[in-house]
């Protein structure tokens, strides 16, 4: 496939893309308190996936699922801002728009949370089990 004139490879574009999506990422860490609450979400789980030495298989679940909820958070946002520019006096269906977009964050989130209940839940138990017989 031919690239057109002008839409050539250019390390300055890649450079120039990498600044507005970590400027995204400042803008949703900065602006929703739900996202913070995700990202501290996040480290617990990279935390204890660490701490109890999780199966590679097990990472890749965790971290996508982790994955899904921070991007679909940063998609409610970006829906939400559009949302109010468009329509900046109520609208219902602007209303279920934003309603239907906080949705799917819920939905990954509590997807990801049973991921991580199923996952953890043996390590937990093994670690309380051996906690109980050192007393």
């Amino acid at each position: 496939m031919q690239v057109p004139a002008g839409k050539r490879f250019s390390l300055r574009e890649r450079k120039r893309s990498f600044y507005f999506a970590f400027k995204g990422i400042a803008i949703v860490v900065s602006t929703q308190h739900n996202f913070r609450l995700h990202l501290i979400a996040f480290v617990l789980v990279i935390t204890a996936g660490i701490v109890f030495s999780i199966s590679p298989a097990e990472w890749c679940i965790l971290l996508l699922a982790s994955a899904l909820v921070l991007s679909l958070e940063i998609l409610n946002t970006a829906i939400e801002f559009l949302v109010d520019i468009v329509s900046p006096q109520y609208h219902e269906k602007a209303g279920r728009i934003k309603d239907l977009s906080a949705a799917s964050v819920l939905v990954a989130a509590i997807i990801a949370a049973t991921a991580g209940i199923i996952i953890f839940t043996k390590y937990f138990l093994a670690f309380f089990s051996t906690s109980s017989v050192i007393r």
